[in-house]
């Protein structure tokens, strides 16, 4: 049987110039009813994590969450899926400097009013700040990497900068650091206190 996972990939390698069949069948097949367009797969790990917090699953309602491997892919994804493609409802998050690929890419669409989401500084930024530093050192520490954060701290490129920036930092430093601590800050969260850009997309879906 089909898969979201099965759609991701289609659309994927057709955004690489790949075939676009594939992707037109499955999107029927499941059926896909939008798509969230994010910049990476730590993006998508946040997502995920909060939507089953709230005790949804996103591919059983419909919808593709998709990482795009950076903002400035954005014109050719919304080409492939909004209107002059499968004609599918599109919505992302991105970081606050590069909403105006995100916006761009909409508009030429003609998707424009239809919402995605911006960050301030980006989404660990956001996490970072509802949790506090206090509390994500706390959650370093849990998951074993407090001996790799002490090493990075003393580093001398990292003194004068604030805690939260060392944090952010320090979340980018190893290959699938930021997709771990995606799903692991988000699970952490008061549902009370979800950061706006993060708790807007999900609550739009």
């Amino acid at each position: 049987m089909a898969d979201m996972g099965a759609f991701r990939d289609a659309v994927t390698a057709w955004a690489a110039g790949g075939p676009a069949d594939p992707a037109h069948e499955l999107a029927a097949r499941l059926p896909v009813r939008a798509v969230v367009l994010l910049e990476g797969p730590s993006d998508a790990a946040a997502v995920e994590a909060l939507a089953e917090s709230r005790g949804r699953d996103l591919a059983a309602e419909g919808v593709c969450v998709l990482p795009i491997g950076g903002a400035m892919s954005i014109g050719r994804y919304a080409r492939l899926l909004g209107s002059p493609g499968l004609g599918l409802r599109l919505t992302g998050l991105c970081d606050e400097a590069e909403s105006p690929y995100y916006a761009r890419g909409f508009e030429r669409v003609g998707a424009a009013r239809q919402a995605f989401f911006v960050c301030a500084a980006d989404l660990e930024d956001e996490l970072i700040r509802v949790l506090g530093v206090a509390r994500v050192e706390e959650l370093v520490r849990e998951e074993g990497d407090h001996r790799a954060l002490r090493t990075f701290l003393r580093q001398p490129a990292q003194q004068g900068r604030t805690p939260q920036r060392q944090f952010r930092r320090f979340l980018g430093t190893k290959k699938g650091r930021k997709i771990h601590y995606g799903r692991v800050l988000v699970k952490a969260l008061d549902p009370d206190r979800i950061p706006a850009p993060l708790d807007g997309l999900l609550s739009s879906l």
